[in-house]
């Protein structure tokens, strides 16, 4: 008797199997597969297989095991075996009634790699009834692995790396400045302080710019003269009317004997309530923020004057170290400094590159196109600055554009001891991560590496990576990339990723092998013909892939005419 009630369930499964082999014919009875074909997703395929054991089916003392199993040409990787007990079985496992049957699932995730392109998930049985135990026939119920996604490594190698600017600048603007200071209620300019340090400094710097007209430029000279916030308004509007005119007579006097032609631009400040806040801010008096809330309440300047004067334990520390530093004329002599030309530069670096500035060698760099040339201003950068991380991240910059991933690393840890926050360095560090399939590291790196220009474009790659379809396609709407179509491939943004693949500046066998896919997924034979041809063409093991590729799978012959 429990020998036939064994065959009536190895015949039970049978008949389900045959059933089950044809997808389009599947009844709810059987096996449902969630997605039907299976897809990796952030690394992982995940698959749920949800079905029915059917009355009558499950013999009452039966135990049945049930596995996943994803099966391709050289391989095969198990998920997760679930058991099933009939209703005389004693465990912990689902139940499955005899007379009403009973519904089941079952899920598994699955390491992603790449020899899971071209496969196929089957279910697994054995069958024990007592100390009698049988393997069944295995059912075939998905293909896979749909890796569409998994492009991500291609699509960030693809990437455009992080340079590492120079901050030179031809042109630096200078300012050279000096104080005239007057005593109370007075005008006049003193001996003292035309003859003091800052204003021999003034008269220097002014000397200097005349007899350097190569490399100096004047640009003008500010005068802008001020009276302190006590007293009348009108005497105070008086002295620093006079202190201006005063301070600009002997700008000119300075220029005339000079020779110089300079424009000469005045201002003035009859009560310099301002410079009186900043500098009560500044100071040590006991009850400086009792006299900056009563600037911040009186607007009028009779009434700030009257209620300052009313704190009487400050007034003569105001009136002794703070006003008189208000009692004054500034000079401010503006002009630039003019760097080396474009020639000079290129020709100091062929010929003595040590008189060049770290700023100048950078740049310089930015002056040629060859990457050989490039390379060997860097390391001759690195040679004369070897404290500046800037050097080592470009130079991994050229190795990464070269696919030399080994030497890239090598340079950006060196750039890495020298500055480990920089944003640079880290937005490299992720997307070598990236191409190399590690996602977590990748992260890491580029939450530190948001401050780099090529930062968005790599964060999209990891999104991708991350599954994140629909926050890839926001973060590079903007950029014409294969990373971007690859993003609104996955979002299902057909239209977008063709015309943003039509756009890619410079096309490689992946613009066009993501045209071809665009092309599977609007049904358009054609175009997926044509646009795998083209990514042949330029990388011929790209064929294999797309032998294997289950976007292609409807579309034979294409594939007959790589």
């Amino acid at each position: 008797m429990k020998k036939n009630q064994l065959t009536i369930i190895v015949a039970a499964l049978l008949t389900l199997c045959s059933c089950s082999n044809k997808l389009g014919e599947m009844s709810p009875n059987y096996f449902a597969v969630t997605p039907q074909v299976l897809e990796a997703v952030n690394g992982e395929v995940p698959v749920t297989v949800s079905g029915t054991f059917p009355a009558k089916f499950f013999h009452k003392k039966a135990v049945i095991t049930a596995t996943p199993v994803l099966r391709w040409e050289d391989g095969k990787v198990e998920g997760e075996t679930y058991t099933f007990i009939g209703e005389k079985v004693e465990g912990n496992n689902q139940v499955i009634s005899y007379a009403t049957g009973g519904n089941f699932t079952m899920k598994s995730t699955f390491d992603y790699v790449p020899e899971m392109a071209k496969s196929e998930l089957y279910i697994e049985f054995t069958a024990k009834i007592k100390n009698k135990v049988k393997a069944l026939p295995a059912v075939k119920v998905a293909d896979g692995v749909l890796a569409t996604a998994e492009l991500y490594a291609q699509t960030a190698a693809s990437t455009e790396p992080a340079n590492a600017a120079d901050a030179f600048q031809r042109v630096i603007k200078q300012a050279q400045q000096a104080n005239i200071m007057f005593l109370i209620q007075q005008t006049n300019l003193r001996w003292s302080e035309l003859n003091s340090d800052q204003m021999k400094e003034f008269a220097a710097t002014l000397k200097d710019v005349n007899t350097d007209v190569e490399n100096k430029v004047i640009e003008n000279i500010e005068v802008s003269a001020y009276a302190s916030p006590d007293g009348a308004v009108d005497l105070n509007d008086r002295l620093a009317t006079q202190r201006e005119q005063n301070a600009e007579r002997h700008v000119n006097a300075l220029l005339k004997k000079e020779k110089m032609e300079a424009n000469v631009d005045t201002k003035y400040t009859a009560e310099d309530w301002e410079g009186f806040q900043e500098l009560v801010a500044g100071s040590n008096i006991p009850d400086k923020d009792l006299i900056l809330r009563v600037l911040s309440m009186y607007t009028e300047p009779e009434a700030r004057e009257r209620e300052i004067k009313n704190i009487s334990t400050v007034y003569s520390e105001l009136a002794d170290e703070i006003l008189p530093q208000l009692r004054r004329a500034r000079l401010t002599l503006n002009y630039q400094l003019i760097g080396r030309s474009d020639d000079e530069i290129l020709a100091a670096v062929k010929e003595e590159a040590s008189v060049l500035s770290v700023e100048e060698l950078l740049y310089s760099a930015t002056l040629v196109e060859n990457a050989a040339e490039k390379a060997d201003i860097y390391k001759k950068t690195v040679d004369l600055y070897p404290n500046d991380y800037r050097a080592y991240n470009n130079l991994a910059e050229l190795a990464i554009k070269a696919a030399d991933y080994a030497t890239a690393k090598d340079y950006l840890n060196k750039a890495a001891r020298l500055n480990a926050s920089a944003a640079e360095v880290n937005t490299n560090l992720g997307m070598i991560a990236l191409i190399e399939g590690n996602v977590a590291d990748a992260e890491n790196y580029l939450v530190k590496g948001t401050d780099s220009e090529a930062n968005v474009a790599a964060l999209g790659n990891l999104y991708i990576a991350q599954g994140q379809y629909s926050r890839a396609a926001s973060v590079l709407e903007d950029t014409k990339s294969n990373a971007a179509a690859l993003a609104q491939i996955m979002a299902e943004q057909y239209t977008a990723a063709k015309s943003t693949l039509e756009a890619v500046e410079a096309p490689d066998a992946y613009t066009y092998y993501l045209k071809a896919i665009v092309g599977a997924r609007t049904n358009n034979a054609a175009m997926v013909a044509e646009n795998l041809v083209k990514a042949a063409k330029l990388d011929p093991s790209i064929v294999e892939r797309a032998k294997k590729d289950m976007e292609f799978k409807k579309f034979a012959a294409a594939l007959l005419n790589l």
